[in-house]
C-alpha cells in the first residue's frame, strides 16, 4: 500500500505544480499590476510605417558609427575603468533600440535592463 500512497502523492504535487502558473497569471489581472518586467504597446500603423523608414535605418547607423566610436575610445574609456558603460552608451543602447524593440514602440518592452 506504501507504493499506491507514494504514487498517489507525487501525481498529486505534480498536477499541482502545473497550476501554479495559472494562479500566478490570474493574480496579476486580478488588482495587482501583471508582469513588472514586460510592457506591452499597440501602436498605430503610422508610427509603425514611421520607425520602419525612417527611425529603424538611423537606429543601425548609429550603432555602427557607436561601435566604431567604442573601439577609438577603449584605450581612454580602459584607463578611465568605464568600458562597460560605454560600451552601453555607445553601442548597446542604439542596438537594442534598434533590433529589439517593436515596430512602431517607444521602449524595448522589457523594464529592466540587463
Amino acid at each position: 500500500m506504501k507504493p499506491f500512497r507514494i504514487l498517489t502523492l507525487t501525481l498529486a504535487l505534480s498536477l499541482g505544480a502545473q497550476a501554479v502558473p495559472a494562479w500566478a497569471e490570474l493574480s496579476g489581472q486580478g488588482g495587482g499590476s501583471g508582469d513588472p518586467t514586460y510592457q506591452i504597446q499597440n501602436p498605430p500603423a503610422y508610427a509603425m510605417i514611421g520607425d520602419l523608414l525612417v527611425a529603424r535605418p538611423f537606429l543601425i547607423v548609429a550603432t555602427v558609427v557607436g561601435a566604431g566610436l567604442f573601439v577609438v575610445s577603449l584605450p581612454f574609456t580602459a584607463a578611465g575603468g568605464n568600458i562597460g558603460a560605454a560600451g552601453k552608451a555607445l553601442v548597446v543602447d542604439p542596438g537594442k533600440a534598434a533590433f529589439v524593440r517593436c515596430l512602431g514602440c517607444t521602449e524595448s518592452g522589457y523594464a529592466n535592463d540587463r
